[in-house]
């Protein structure tokens, strides 16, 4: 019997298709969350290995019995995926190809005691580390209200941020800022009503009590520095602004005016892709929370 694991793989087939290349090769699933991905990879390819790193223990530990049966193929890593150079060097190995299957799991996400979501009342935690980490109740602690009124608008684009920012500070301020539920009806109190811009703020509040965007920018980086000549990169968003941050990373350069005597700047990575992989209409009936889901895939260039 297939043990339901509660939480399906996004784009499997398409990731696959642009993650793997060599059939002996090592990978690095950056986002090893439950595992599917990883399990689907090693299936495929008998002779491969995975790195899986992930900043959640909990997550670890469902991949660990998930993939259990694959023995010393595969090795699991607390760690950010920002991290990926320093854990690749500890252990002396070079990887093929990077996945990072960005943003928050249904595991997560459906977790009340994890706080994620205004849907049902938790702790004020929205850390992907869990427990183990700091959560926006400490962001919300601290923070002012022209830090927090960026952080809506930039990182949620809600329609009024200040707005929103000053009611979830007046509810902090008197006490009454502990829990989801506080913070939801907080945010209501502000005219943030609709599903779609709780939605938006509780996001901005995860980024940020995450940083989930600096994360991004140092992986990406670290993608092109651990990567061999022909390595790929395979980055699945749910946000758009992680989705734009990964098409800027992997697009080729723009030359602008050549300058004199300069030579044109070497592109680093070469797309896989043409623009953003979508879900199928199948899948998405499926598993309705891919709907947002954008792939982007490229292919490392020769270092300069």
């Amino acid at each position: 019997m297939t043990r339901d694991w509660g939480h399906e793989p996004v784009l499997l087939d398409e990731a696959l298709a642009t993650w793997v290349t060599d059939p002996e090769g090592r990978y690095l699933d950056g986002t090893v969350g439950a595992g599917g991905h990883a399990e689907a990879l090693l299936l495929r390819l008998p002779k491969a290995r995975v790195i899986g790193l992930d900043r959640d223990p909990a997550a670890l530990a469902l991949a660990g019995a998930r993939l259990e049966r694959f023995g010393d193929r595969v090795r699991l890593v607390r760690s950010d995926f920002a991290e990926m150079e320093a854990v690749l060097a500890r252990d002396g190995v070079s990887v093929v190809g990077v996945l990072l299957d960005l943003g928050v799991s249904s595991l997560q996400l459906d977790d009340p005691a994890r706080g994620f979501s205004y849907l049902e009342d938790g702790p004020l935690g929205m850390s992907l580390g869990g427990e183990v980490e700091p959560g926006a109740a400490a962001l919300l602690a601290e923070i002012e209200e022209g830090t927090l009124t960026r952080i809506l608008r930039e990182l949620g684009e809600l329609p009024g941020a200040g707005r929103a920012a000053r009611a979830v500070l007046e509810a902090r301020n008197h006490g009454a800022l502990r829990r989801t539920g506080d913070l939801a009806q907080a945010l209501r109190r502000a005219g943030i009503t609709s599903p779609r811009r709780l939605s938006q703020a509780f996001q901005a509040l995860r980024l940020a009590t995450n940083d989930e965007l600096g994360s991004l920018a140092r992986g990406l980086e670290a993608a092109a520095r651990v990567l061999p000549e022909g390595g790929t990169l395979t980055a699945i968003s749910f946000e758009s602004l992680m989705d734009r941050m990964v098409k800027r990373a992997i697009r080729p350069p723009r030359t602008g005016r050549p300058i004199p005597g300069a030579p044109d700047p070497a592109p680093r990575w070469r797309p896989l892709t043409r623009g953003a992989v979508r879900p199928s209409a199948r899948e998405v009936a499926a598993n309705p929370r891919a709907r947002s889901a954008r792939l982007r895939a490229a292919e490392r260039t020769a270092h300069a």
